[in-house]
């Protein structure tokens, strides 16, 4: 029989390896979905027999009362956010209770949700993302600056890259206004952020700043391959982020042997340890002061790209990550066979 797994905005590597152990699965955004019962019309068209959703809130309460087995894994605002609303709050307690199992990235966040959530101790595992990178080799670093009217010719050109889709708890803005302070000292230093536009009327207001801010660019979303081969030519990667769980940009870019440059924010510091993964900033002004020091001192740069490729390898592998959501999914399934 077809095995469905309606899986609400997750991440595409965990359907991959539910693919690879022979799972049809139907890869859905949470927030195209209006009300459960839009869910239950799907689940009955496609025949879907298990689902897995990433964000307790958005894409877990979307699954309650159908009568399917499901998983969820934490999104990171579901639990530094939206455990502070009553309402929601009480809403993610019930949906934990109906789910077989939930994924944390990190031990801390296993251990907030089991405070929240006592009821759910037994079904928490703690699985951090695992990473694997495939820069596009035929893509074109040199017409991609071009195209973000970058001075190529600029001596000792210095790209700084940040990653996110455009909503306000991914503070994109954060550290536009020093930067381009310091592009108008040094006009070889570029930030540019890159990524899918999510909240529409937040987006035209960066669209409107970066538009009025010299030094900085914003390009729209780009396929996986080509964002890890732009990833790989920048000289830093950059979090400026109010709330993450764990940042798959950050864990990729150490994959990918460039320097971390990431906000102090609680799932950064899980996986940047300052100084020796990364290095952390608490306000703009050090974000800047720690960028000039990375752009001066190549030897830190060297060994940060050296601990921080360690540092994936170690904790987040790909391979390890496939076997426990491949384990998982068996308890949906109902059999520890198949």
């Amino acid at each position: 029989m077809e095995e469905g797994c309606g899986v609400p905005g997750t991440l595409p590597c965990t359907w991959d390896h539910l693919e690879a152990a022979g799972h049809i699965c139907i890869l859905k955004d949470a927030f195209d979905f209006e009300s459960p019962s839009e869910i239950a019309n799907l689940i009955a068209a496609e025949n879907v027999e298990a689902a897995l959703a990433l964000h307790l809130y958005r894409g877990g309460r979307l699954l309650q009362g159908h009568g399917i087995p499901f998983g969820v894994i934490f999104g990171g605002t579901d639990l530094n956010e939206d455990v502070n609303q009553g309402e929601k709050n009480k809403v993610m307690g019930k949906v934990l209770e109906e789910a077989r199992f939930a994924v944390a990235f990190t031990k801390s966040m296993e251990e907030m949700a089991q405070r929240q959530w006592p009821h759910a101790k037994g079904k928490i595992y703690v699985q951090s993302q695992g990473i694997a990178t495939v820069p596009n080799p035929a893509f074109d670093w040199d017409a991609f600056l071009q195209r973000s009217e970058i001075n190529q010719s600029a001596d000792n050109l210095h790209v700084f890259l940040l990653i996110c889709g455009l909503r306000q708890v991914k503070d994109p803005l954060y550290v536009v206004d020093v930067f381009s302070e310091w592009h108008q000292e040094e006009p070889n230093v570029y930030l540019v952020i890159v990524g899918p536009e999510v909240d529409p009327v937040f987006t035209r207001e960066v669209k409107a700043k970066v538009r009025r801010t010299a030094g900085v660019r914003l390009i729209g979303e780009m396929p996986q391959g080509d964002l890890h081969a732009v990833m790989k030519s920048c000289f830093v990667v950059v979090n400026s982020s109010v709330s993450e769980g764990m940042s798959a940009a950050i864990l990729e870019a150490m994959d990918l042997e460039v320097p971390v440059l990431a906000r102090n924010i609680p799932g950064n510091a899980a996986v940047v340890e300052h100084g020796v993964t990364g290095l952390l900033f608490s306000e703009p002004q050090e974000f800047v002061q720690l960028a000039k020091r990375l752009v001066r001192d190549p030897a830190l740069e060297k060994e940060i790209v050296a601990n921080g490729r360690e540092y994936v390898r170690t904790h987040h592998s790909w391979q390890a990550e496939r076997d426990t959501y491949q384990r998982l999914v068996r308890m949906l399934e109902g059999s520890s066979g198949h």
